[in-house]
């Protein structure tokens, strides 16, 4: 019986990104891939059987597949440079969590199930939750399919590089009916649970939260011979956009708006681009105030484009409501786990999608510092012991 920590361990070296930092684990890249082949290879060493459905979704089983089930598991991608647990915490003390119920004894009455879904992140192809979204159809499929990666490779053609017929990618109401409940254990990614006090804590709800592009077009010129006077640089408003995400979202209170990247075109040192495309991540738990927080950024983007001689284009990515977990499911989980405070969280998650199709229902671990998406994240090993306890807990009375 490994523990979660040892898991964690054996992966430890996979996806190191040397640039960044930490790891970059993109869906589909050669790390994500070793991640899903670890994890299958490990299943299959507990006698779970394995299979992938149409959308790329790992399942582990304990037990007949069959509907009602009680599935758990999250993610093994990452954010460029993320750190060693985001994900990967979920899927190895699901693994542990199975390896303790088996040495009490438990013998399931009813199905258990681990997932592992990809693209939650939605590093590559630019829509978090990717897989859930397509399993559940809180995505339109011919959207999906034309996403596109950095390189211009559509999700079409890498879903089918790696085995996925892009005709059958979709809503799967068979895949969905197994999910009696789920529950996905993840690292915190803030403060809530602070250095003292409660290493787990149970989710009440996900901030909303989304991403829009907005790209701004000028003038592409050469930098030497163009007059200061004479130019239309995108790059100029982007940046004064940049400052007016900032400046907009501080006046809201409870608002988070980030931009996270920017890329001009063509992204010479001696050229003036002639497009700048930057991409902004905004939440608020009002999703009435998000769609009023856009409004008011994107006239002012267009304001400041405006005034260097460019335009300002914003479309919308990907949106998820604010979404509070099945309380029913959380008050039994709370009372498997004694003393776990609630807590809310501004990220999303694939549990978050599922909610508003199956019952669903968070644990978090403590992460001292509060830093996620870096590689500073951080959860102590008996926190992460503590962690799967509680979810070998919560899975055992959830049966």
């Amino acid at each position: 019986m490994e523990t979660v920590n040892q898991l964690l361990a054996s992966i430890q070296d996979v996806g190191r990104d040397a640039v960044r930092g930490g790891y970059s684990r993109a869906v589909y890249s050669t790390p994500e891939l070793d991640l899903r082949q670890w994890f299958i290879e490990q299943a299959k060493q507990r006698g779970l059987d394995v299979e992938t459905d149409r959308n790329g979704i790992i399942w582990a089983w304990w037990g007949e597949p069959q509907d009602g089930a009680l599935v758990t598991g999250s993610h093994l991608d990452s954010v460029p440079g993320g750190g060693a647990f985001d994900g990967p915490l979920g899927v190895a003390s699901a693994l542990a969590a199975v390896d303790l119920l088996k040495s009490r004894g438990v013998q399931p009455p009813r199905s258990l199930a681990i997932t592992v879904f990809p693209e939650e992140e939605g590093s590559r192809f630019g829509v978090a939750c990717l897989g859930s979204r397509l399993l559940t159809g809180a995505i339109d499929v011919n959207k999906a399919l034309n996403l596109r990666d950095a390189d211009g490779n559509t999700f079409a053609d890498i879903a089918r590089d790696n085995g996925l017929d892009p005709r059958h990618v979709g809503p799967d109401s068979k895949a969905l009916a197994r999910i009696g409940d789920f529950v996905e254990l993840h690292v915190e990614q803030g403060k809530g649970l602070g250095q003292d006090g409660p290493a787990i804590a149970v989710g009440s709800s996900i901030l909303g939260h989304g991403r829009w592009k907005i790209s701004v077009s000028g003038q592409g010129n050469h930098a030497g011979t163009t007059l200061m006077a004479d130019r239309a640089d995108p790059m100029v408003a982007a940046a004064r956009i940049v400052l007016a995400v900032r400046d907009t979202a501080a006046k809201q209170p409870d608002a988070r708006a980030t931009v996270g990247r920017l890329s001009p075109v063509p992204g010479g040192t001696n050229v003036i681009a002639s497009r700048v495309d930057l991409w902004l991540d905004a939440r608020h738990p009002d999703d009435a105030v998000t769609a009023h927080l856009i409004e008011a950024i994107y006239s002012t983007a267009q304001e400041v484009a405006a005034a260097e001689g460019c335009t300002a284009i914003l479309t919308e990515e990907s949106y998820s409501g604010t979404v509070h977990f099945d309380p029913g499911l959380s008050q039994r989980i709370g009372g498997l786990v004694p003393g776990a405070p609630v807590l809310a969280t501004g990220a999303g998650h694939d549990a978050g999608v599922l909610a508003g199709y199956v019952p669903s229902a968070m644990l978090f671990v403590r992460n001292p510092s509060g830093i996620s998406h870096s590689p500073e994240e951080y959860v102590a090993d008996e926190d992460a012991s503590a962690g799967t306890v509680a979810l070998a807990d919560v899975l055992e009375g959830l049966l």
